[in-house]
C-alpha cells in the first residue's frame, strides 16, 4: 500500500466510527428541538423628537434641551442603546420617541443617521421635530421665542473670504457648485402652517432678566415680548456673530430663495439631509428657541458680546428652553391624537 493510500484508508475508516458513535447517540438521547427565536417587532415611531445637548441629567437638575420633552413623555422609559448614536432612544407606549443626538452637524446627523437605520424602530410614518436653543438678529427676533422653521439653510457650503480682500461693502460669499441638492430645504408648508395653527397662541414664558437686556436694542424686534415665529434657520458649524455676519446670513438666505433669516443654529440642515435620503423631507419640523442675539447693541463689541462678562449675559434661558416644549408638545400631541389623519401624510389645513 502506497503512503497515500494507507493515510486514505486511515481518515477512512476514522470517518466511519465518527458517523457509528453519532448514530448510536442518537439512538439512545433524543436531540431537543431547538426552539426559533422570538425577535421583538419594531417599535412603529410616530413623532421622534430631537434634541442636541442636556446640561446634567434628563429630570431633577438645570434643563436643557431635552429635560421637559422627556419629563413630559418618557420618564421612567427604558433607555434603548443605539450603536453609533451619541445618547439612547426614549419612547412610550403612543409612538413618541425622542433622544440627545450632539452638538454640531457631524455629531448630529451622525447619531441621526445611526438611529433611522436601527432595526429597533419602524421610521416609514414617522414625523420629526428637531429641537434646540438658538440665536436671532434683534432686526426680526428677540430673547424667549420661539419659531418654527420654513427653509433651512447651510452657512458653511461655498466659498468665503476675508473683507479686507475685497471692495468695501460687498457681499465675502459665492455658493460653491455641486453643492445645490443638499445647501437648502424648504420644509413643507403644510406642516409648517399645522405647527403655526396649532402653537402660534401658546403662552410664553419671560424672565426680568431677559426683559431688562432687551431694553439694550434699539430695534423694535429685539423689545418684544416672547411670540411663536416663521422663518428661516440658517445651520452653521460656526458660530458666527457680529452685524457683519448677521448680514452676510441674510445675504446667504436671499441668494438661495429662502425666506428672512431669523435663526442661527448647528445642526438641522444635516439632520434634515440625513432623514432625506430615508425617508424625505415632508414630515421634519424643526422648532428653536431663541437664547442670545446674534450681534451686541450698538454700545457693545462682537467681542464683548460673544464673551461677556459676568452679569451681562442675556438671561431666558430656563424659560426658553419651557417655552420650546409647550409650544412642540403642542403639535406632537395633536399628531398622535389624531394619528388616523397624519399617519398617511400632513393633512390639508382647514380653512
Amino acid at each position: 500500500m502506497s503512503l497515500a493510500s494507507h493515510f486514505h484508508a486511515r481518515w477512512l475508516a476514522l470517518g466511519l466510527t465518527a458517523v457509528l458513535a453519532t448514530g448510536c447517540a442518537t439512538s439512545t438521547a433524543p436531540v431537543a428541538a431547538v426552539a426559533p427565536v422570538a425577535t421583538a417587532a419594531p417599535i412603529r415611531v410616530k413623532v421622534f423628537v430631537a434634541a442636541m445637548f442636556e446640561i446634567g441629567q434628563n429630570t431633577g437638575d438645570r434643563a436643557g434641551e431635552f429635560q421637559h420633552w422627556y419629563e413630559r413623555y418618557w420618564k421612567g422609559a427604558t433607555p434603548i442603546t443605539v450603536p453609533g448614536a451619541l445618547q439612547p432612544v426614549y419612547c412610550n407606549a403612543d409612538g413618541v420617541c425622542g433622544a440627545v443626538l450632539g452638538m454640531g452637524k457631524v455629531n448630529s446627523s451622525s447619531s441621526m443617521q445611526a438611529i433611522l437605520l436601527n432595526p429597533a424602530f419602524d421610521f416609514s410614518q414617522a414625523y420629526y421635530v428637531i429641537s434646540g436653543v438658538a440665536g436671532t438678529p434683534p432686526q426680526r427676533g428677540t430673547i424667549g421665542e420661539v419659531n418654527w422653521a420654513t427653509w433651512l439653510v447651510d452657512y458653511d457650503l461655498g466659498h468665503r473670504w476675508a473683507p479686507e480682500e475685497n471692495k468695501a461693502g460687498e457681499p465675502t460669499f459665492m455658493p460653491r457648485k455641486g453643492y445645490e441638492a443638499y445647501r437648502r430645504f424648504q420644509l413643507n408648508p403644510a406642516l409648517v402652517g399645522w405647527a403655526m395653527k396649532l402653537s402660534a397662541d401658546t403662552p410664553l414664558k419671560d424672565s426680568d432678566s431677559a426683559r431688562k437686556y432687551r431694553l439694550r436694542y434699539p430695534d423694535a424686534a429685539a423689545r418684544r415680548a416672547p411670540f411663536v415665529g416663521t422663518g428661516t434657520h440658517m445651520t452653521g458649524d460656526t458660530f458666527f456673530h457680529g452685524p457683519g455676519m448677521s448680514k452676510q446670513a441674510q445675504y446667504i438666505a436671499k441668494l438661495y430663495g429662502a425666506d428672512d433669516y431669523v435663526i442661527t443654529e448647528m445642526e438641522a440642515a444635516a439632520i434634515t439631509l440625513v432623514i432625506k435620503r430615508t425617508h424625505g423631507t415632508d414630515r421634519v419640523m424643526s422648532l428653536r428657541g431663541a437664547v442670545n442675539f446674534d450681534q451686541g447693541n450698538p454700545n457693545e463689541s462682537t467681542l464683548a458680546h460673544l464673551d461677556p462678562a459676568p452679569g451681562e449675559t442675556a438671561g431666558g434661558f430656563a424659560e426658553t428652553v419651557d417655552n420650546i416644549a409647550l409650544v412642540g408638545t403642542r403639535v406632537v400631541d395633536h399628531i398622535v391624537g389624531n394619528w388616523p389623519q397624519w399617519q398617511g401624510g400632513v393633512p390639508a389645513l382647514p380653512r
